[in-house]
């Protein structure tokens, strides 16, 4: 009973964690110290898409799931449960790489902004 919580709870640190990865720059915006959290976040999310590795929380996830008697699922955390909701046909390398550059455009986009802030507030 406890590995399943625990497969639960490593399933919602990965949702937090991509979301922070994806999102966190706009919390970058209101409290800029939070970059020196975001940025490697950020970085390690665009590698793992553009790279094809695998989050090492699925595998985590998974033990979890078969020491509780549940089934594990192959591939990755963004194909098994966020993939279905946007392309239900699966994960390609190139869904792969359109993600990892949307997260990378997404934050340089807030990080310009950060940018000039502080070089307007400097002026």
């Amino acid at each position: 009973m406890m590995a399943a919580w625990l497969a639960g709870a490593v399933v919602l640190a990965h949702l937090a964690f991509i979301l922070f990865v994806t999102f966190g720059g706009v919390l970058v915006l209101r409290w800029p110290r939070l970059a020196w959290l975001h940025l490697p976040a950020a970085a390690w999310g665009v590698a793992v898409e553009w790279s094809g590795w695998i989050c090492p929380l699925t595998p985590l996830e998974n033990a979890l799931r078969e020491r509780a008697g549940q089934q594990a699922y192959g591939g990755d955390f963004v194909q098994h449960y966020v993939m279905p909701l946007i392309y239900p046909d699966g994960l390609t390398r190139h869904a792969q790489f359109v993600l990892g550059a949307l997260v990378l455009v997404l934050n340089a986009a807030v990080y310009a902004v950060l940018w000039r802030r502080r070089r307007g507030r400097r002026a």
